[in-house]
């Protein structure tokens, strides 16, 4: 198993592609911290883990745009397990409204959560990481096209794909890898929420709409020592459908 000993931090854990990557580190090996500000989500995937005999796992609720909720959480992890091999930044928001609604409050709200979540935990990665680890980011498609009504967000989303270059930059030379996903549309209660797909706005096709697993099997290629040669890389993941936009 690739990560057998290795200990790692996913957020967003409680569900869709958070869900997917925790459970699949953990039964790769890993000693998983899931961070969410679901607890009661995160406590049932922990249960569930448990009794599929995943022994390295318990939770953290966590508010990752808090950054004292999120050095908590890497204390947690270095106090539990004695290291930090793998942070999966996941955790996302999104507000759907015309900009001429938007409040500035919507956007500290989106940022908060799906870039400096981003940021704090990359910070405290930084600080207790030891060489070889690695940090993968969920951006989204959205920072390459996107959509009317979702302004916070793709800025969000983009300004993420910056910060991964720039943490790769740094990182280097700590022996940091850091790196990032673009999932375009997953089969996810985000998707489905999405009031543009409600309304049809969005059509999107059967065979454009992936799964929470196929996002998390390119993660945790990103996190594995498979890619050790891969720093900075946007990895986009979703079957092509960005080419057809």
């Amino acid at each position: 198993m690739r990560f057998t000993g290795k200990a790692a931090i996913v957020t967003g854990a409680a569900s869709g592609i958070g869900l997917a990557v925790a459970t699949r580190l953990a039964n790769e090996g890993a000693n998983v911290v899931l961070a969410d500000i679901d607890a009661n989500g995160i406590a049932t995937l922990e249960q569930q883990l448990l009794a599929a005999g995943c022994q390295g796992v318990f939770c953290s609720p966590c508010d990752v745009s808090d950054e004292d909720q999120v050095q908590r959480a890497v204390d947690a992890a270095i106090g539990r397990f004695g290291r930090l091999d793998i942070v999966v930044n996941n955790a996302g928001i999104m507000v759907f409204k015309p900009i001429e609604l938007q409040t500035k409050d919507d956007w500290l709200r989106v940022l908060g959560v799906d870039l400096l979540g981003a940021f704090f935990f990359t910070k405290h990665a930084f600080r207790a990481m030891t060489h070889g680890g690695a940090i993968v980011n969920v951006s989204s498609v959205h920072a390459v096209e996107t959509e009317p009504l979702i302004a916070p967000y793709a800025a969000a989303k983009t300004a993420l794909v910056s910060l991964t270059r720039s943490a790769a930059l740094e990182g280097k030379p700590k022996g940091i890898r850091v790196n990032a996903v673009l999932p375009g549309a997953i089969d996810t209660d985000m998707l489905w929420s999405n009031p543009n797909v409600k309304s049809g706005q969005e059509k999107i096709a059967t065979n454009d709409v992936g799964k929470a697993e196929d996002v998390a099997a390119a993660i945790l290629y990103l996190a594995s020592d498979d890619a050790a040669f891969v720093q900075g890389a946007m990895l986009r993941v979703d079957g092509g459908r960005l080419d057809r936009l």
